[in-house]
């Protein structure tokens, strides 16, 4: 593949020849001309609409139930949890800058700066709360447990090695591996983490802590919704690059990623956390992997599984636009649009 030239006086001005990647265009931010408005409407929404502050979410009653409360598998899996997320926003902060080198439509361009953007934020996000939880030596191991566990390691490994592949070999079938890598990560890899968090929310622990996972979550959503519209374009413009290889690949790199997720779920709780069990852990990243496939125009892995197991977990994680905070009792004031559906 070829990376877009900062400025390609060559280019194509008009919007129907526009295309996400192998486009022509003069990467001129012609914004009177958008052809992919789904792209730009998330921009805003990224943007403008989206933005929060960590600080502004008090934390100290978490540190006093991290210290007092929280059982030894709960401290465990409140750690391993954010070693992962630390390293999965990580990735993304530096991978999306390189998707961005391959798009050739600016409001794309636009969308994905601003996602990695939030990806910055959910780093500095996590460093607050180990900050304001836990004691510096006890965050720096955090950071650090991928070095010692080597199921983390593992874990660190599997998107990872293909955005390596494609940064180092940046074919088209890397391009469109890489893409699926990312919406794996986005739609999935985050997901039994945040279920984990909403079980400790749901008993009343470490509420500031969830509250900061909400907006997290609300966060990737958007995210989510951005990868699925690049893929569904892609199969619709390039779709000669979706051989049957490809077609092949991506539902043995789901099966896979899904193992991996439930696997590493199990790990971190250990069976050991109220209101979180294994089966629960198996059958809720199975529907969300049927649920994420289905979106891209693929048939579900797991038809066994037709229904969320925890559909609670949809309510936890909703921030209204003028009801009260689920947790703190008092108005939101970051959120200023309706919650995404999905």
């Amino acid at each position: 593949m070829r990376r877009t030239l900062i400025f390609n006086p060559e280019g194509d001005r008009e919007v129907g020849k526009r295309k996400i990647v192998l486009g022509n265009s003069t990467n001129i931010m012609e914004l009177n001309n958008v052809k992919y408005q789904w792209a730009f409407d998330l921009y805003k929404t990224m943007g403008f609409t989206n933005f929060w502050i960590p600080e502004e979410i008090p934390m100290q009653e978490d540190r006093k139930q991290y210290e007092k409360e929280l059982s030894p598998y709960e401290k465990r899996a409140y750690e391993l949890v954010l070693s992962f997320l630390i390293a999965l926003d990580s990735y993304q902060v530096n991978m999306l800058k390189e998707f961005a080198r391959y798009l050739s439509a600016p409001e794309l361009v636009m969308a994905i700066t601003s996602q990695e953007f939030q990806e910055a934020l959910h780093s500095y996000s996590y460093q607050f709360i180990l900050e304001s939880v836990v004691d510096p030596v006890k965050a720096d191991e955090i950071y650090n447990y991928w070095r010692e566990d080597q199921v983390l390691m593992e874990r660190n490994k599997v998107i990872a090695e293909l955005y390596n592949e494609f940064i180092q070999k940046p074919t088209e079938e890397n391009f469109i591996k890489a893409v699926f890598g990312n919406y794996v990560l986005e739609s999935l890899y985050f997901y039994s983490g945040f279920a984990f968090f909403y079980t400790l929310g749901r008993q009343g622990k470490m509420l500031n802590t969830v509250q900061q996972i909400r907006y997290i979550n609300r966060d990737e959503l958007t995210h989510v919704s951005l990868f699925r519209n690049i893929i569904n374009t892609l199969r619709e413009e390039l779709s000669d690059l979706f051989t049957p290889e490809i077609n092949r690949w991506v539902y043995e790199f789901f099966r896979f990623a899904t193992s991996k997720e439930i696997e590493w779920g199990k790990y971190v709780t250990k069976n050991q956390i109220l209101g979180i069990n294994d089966l629960l852990i198996d059958r809720y990243i199975k529907y969300l992997s049927n649920l994420r496939l289905s979106q891209v125009g693929f048939e579900p892995l797991y038809p066994e599984v037709t229904e969320n197991p925890m559909k609670w977990i949809d309510q936890f994680r909703t921030i209204n636009d003028t009801k009260t905070d689920f947790f703190q009792a008092k108005p939101q004031t970051y959120v200023k649009r309706s919650e995404l559906k999905w």
